[in-house]
C-alpha cells in the first residue's frame, strides 16, 4: 500500500479550478517531484497534502490514514519554504529546536536531536549563529534540519534551492538528495527547474493547467514524453510535422517531407496528422550526402562545453546540440549533413486536449 495516496484531489478558488482531479500514490523513502510552469497547481498539492488549503473534493492518506480534512499542525509533516522561514533572533540550534520544544521533548533529547540534525546538514559548528551571519546555502539547511529533527514521515519541499546562485543550487541539489537517502524519509518536491527535478527525484510529476499530465521516473519522462507540452517544457526537442503511412504492432511508419521514417511508437492510426520529436543532443553533424538529410548553418552559439546550430533543412529548421570535443566547430553558411539514431525518435499527436485551466 502507497504511504502517501492523493485519490482525486481538486481544488477550486471560486469558479477557478486550480488542481484537477490529481490521483498520486508515493512509496515510503521515495522521493517524488512536482514539476511544472508557473500557476500549474503544483505549489497548492503541496499546500492540500500540509494542510495549509483546503481540498475542495478528494482524499489524501498518509499510512492508511484518511487526513484530508486535518489539520496542519496535526499531521506531523516537515516543510522547507522558499524562503527558509527562520527566526532572526533565534540561533542556528534554537530555529533547529523550535519543533521539538512546540512538541514539549525534555531539554536532554531536544539537545541531543538538535546536534545529530546539524552534523547531517554539515553545520555542527555554526550552532551558535544567527541566520543573517550565514550564507544563502547554510540558511537553506538551517531550515532542512529543522524540518528533519522532528523525524517526520513525510518532508515538503517548497522550491527550496530558488534562492540560490546557480553553482550553489547546483551544489546544494545533490547534497539534499544524498541527506534524503540517508535519513530515509518520504520528500515531496515542488520545483519549476527541470534540471533539479530530473537529477534528484525518483519519479517526476510533471503538471500542466492543474492536471498531472505525466507521471514516471525521470528518464522516461524526458526520453518518452507524452504530450508536445512535455517534450520542450522538460528540456528541448525539434517537432517536425509527419502523417502516418502505416502502422504495426511495435512500430509505426511516418512521412516526414521526404524522409520515410520507422518510429518505436505504436497506438496512431494511418494517415493521422502527428509530431515527430527528437532531442538537440541526439542529433549528429556528418558529412554532407552521409546523414538522413542535408542543411545549412543558419546560425551557431557557443555554450562552453557544446555548440548549438541552427540548422535550415528541407524539413524544417532543426537545433543541434553538438560537444566541444576539440573538432574544429562549422561556420554559419557552411552545408552539413544530420543523423540521428532510430531509437531516438519520439511520435507526438499532433493536438492535445486542453488541460483544465
Amino acid at each position: 500500500m502507497s504511504f502517501l495516496r492523493l485519490t482525486d484531489v481538486t481544488k477550486f478558488y471560486g469558479a477557478t479550478r486550480a488542481v484537477s482531479a490529481m490521483n498520486l500514490s508515493v512509496e515510503k523513502g521515495e522521493f517524488v517531484s512536482l514539476l511544472g510552469p508557473s500557476g500549474c497547481g503544483k505549489t497548492t498539492t503541496l499546500q492540500m497534502i500540509a494542510g495549509f488549503e483546503a481540498v475542495s473534493s478528494g482524499r489524501i492518506e498518509l499510512a492508511g490514514k484518511d487526513i484530508t480534512h486535518a489539520k496542519a499542525n496535526t499531521r506531523g509533516l516537515g516543510i522547507v519554504f522558499q524562503t527558509y522561514a527562520l527566526f532572526p533572533h533565534m540561533t542556528v540550534a534554537d530555529n533547529v529546536s523550535f519543533g521539538l520544544e512546540m512538541r514539549k521533548m525534555p531539554k536532554a533529547e531536544r539537545t541531543e536531536r538538535v546536534k545529530q540534525a546539524l552534523a547531517l546538514v554539515h553545520l555542527d559548528r555554526h550552532a551558535g549563529r544567527y541566520p543573517r551571519e550565514l550564507s544563502g546555502g547554510q540558511r537553506q539547511r538551517v531550515a532542512l534540519a529543522r524540518a528533519l529533527v522532528i523525524e517526520p514521515p513525510v518532508l515538503l519541499l517548497d522550491e527550496p534551492l530558488s534562492n540560490l546562485d546557480a553553482k550553489l543550487r547546483e551544489e546544494m541539489q545533490f547534497e539534499l538528495r544524498q541527506i534524503q537517502r540517508k535519513v530515509g524519509t518520504t520528500t515531496v518536491m515542488v520545483t519549476h527547474d527541470q534540471s533539479e527535478a530530473m537529477s534528484i527525484s525518483d519519479r517526476v510529476v510533471v503538471m500542466e493547467g492543474g492536471c498531472a499530465t505525466q507521471i514516471d521516473h525521470p528518464q522516461r519522462v524526458y526520453e518518452h514524453p507524452s504530450t508536445r507540452f512535455i517534450s520542450t517544457f522538460v528540456g528541448k526537442a525539434n517537432l517536425l510535422d509527419c502523417r502516418v503511412s502505416g502502422s504495426g504492432a511495435e512500430r509505426t511508419c511516418v512521412e516526414v517531407g521526404t524522409l520515410s521514417l520507422d518510429v518505436d511508437d505504436t497506438g496512431f492510426s494511418v494517415d493521422a496528422a502527428a509530431l515527430l520529436s527528437v532531442r538537440p543532443e541526439k542529433l549528429q553533424l556528418v558529412a554532407p550526402g552521409q546523414g538522413r538529410i542535408d542543411g545549412e548553418v543558419l546560425e551557431r552559439f557557443f555554450l562552453g562545453s557544446q555548440w548549438l546550430y541552427r540548422v535550415a533543412t528541407s524539413v524544417g529548421e532543426l537545433t543541434v546540440l553538438s560537444p566541444n570535443d576539440g573538432r574544429e566547430a562549422l561556420a554559419e553558411g557552411s552545408r552539413t549533413g544530420i543523423d540521428w539514431p532510430a531509437h531516438c525518435m519520439r511520435l507526438l499527436p499532433a493536438e492535445e486536449k486542453a488541460v483544465a485551466a
